[in-house]
């Protein structure tokens, strides 16, 4: 799923909104999701994980617990 967030935000110039990334993984992983068993029932909290994760590796900015930031990569 990180790379899926990865590959999101550089289709949308290094930045996007949890409900845009959200958007774009339904939009292109559709039929991946919903053939991965029961992630299909968490795969939007998994995604806010991995999001979480990409910040602990620097590959996302850091947002300190705020929610009204966009998710944006580093590099």
């Amino acid at each position: 799923m990180k790379s899926w967030i990865i590959i999101c935000l550089k289709n949308r110039n290094g930045c996007g909104w949890p409900r845009e990334v959200s958007k774009y993984i339904w939009d292109n992983y559709e039929l991946e999701l919903k053939n991965s068993g029961d992630i299909l029932y968490t795969w939007q909290y998994d995604l806010r994980w991995a999001a979480q994760q990409l910040r602990y590796e620097g590959i996302l900015k850091p947002v300190n617990g705020r929610r009204d930031l966009p998710w944006e990569l580093a590099k």
